[in-house]
């Protein structure tokens, strides 16, 4: 085997923390079957009901159920999302999660509540997605944000 195999070899079995995957950069061919008016209205509508409802918080809150309130397909939907967010549907609502339970994590009042009741209260169906998600978009776990945050009001 050569060098440069066992230098890849032992790259790949560093695991990456919570398997996340490396964000690769697509250029979509639905990105031009969207009509940017119809896209811009259908942004408003999906930052009323994700954000500002707080939809969000409802783990079982499908792309499914958007696209009926929006009376569109989730196929457009999913489109939409991608090309205005940048992101798929289920990392908007994460990102969104995730900056509430940062708020809850820090908030005196809800001191007394566990990272998983956090989580669930941000709309994760489990720790570990809650978890993973944190990680993804903070870079370091729920508990080690707290600490931090706690140990920096000291």
């Amino acid at each position: 085997m050569s060098d440069l195999q066992e230098k890849n070899q032992g790259e790949e079995s560093k695991k990456r923390p919570y398997n996340l995957r490396e964000k690769k950069n697509k250029d979509a061919a639905y990105r031009s079957l969207i009509r940017p008016e119809l896209a811009d209205e259908l942004y408003d509508k999906i930052m009323e009901i994700v954000v500002i409802q707080k939809r969000y918080r409802d783990a079982t809150f499908s792309a499914k159920e958007l696209a009926a309130e929006l009376k569109t397909n989730t196929r457009y939907l999913s489109a939409v999302v991608n090309s205005r967010f940048g992101m798929n549907y289920s990392c908007l609502l994460n990102e969104y999660r995730v900056k509430e339970a940062q708020h809850l994590l820090t908030d005196k009042r809800y001191a007394d509540k566990t990272v998983e009741e956090i989580s669930t209260m941000v709309g994760f169906a489990n720790r570990q997605s809650f978890y993973a998600a944190f990680y993804k978009n903070l870079g370091e776990t729920p508990n080690g944000y707290r600490k931090r945050f706690a140990e920096k009001k000291k």
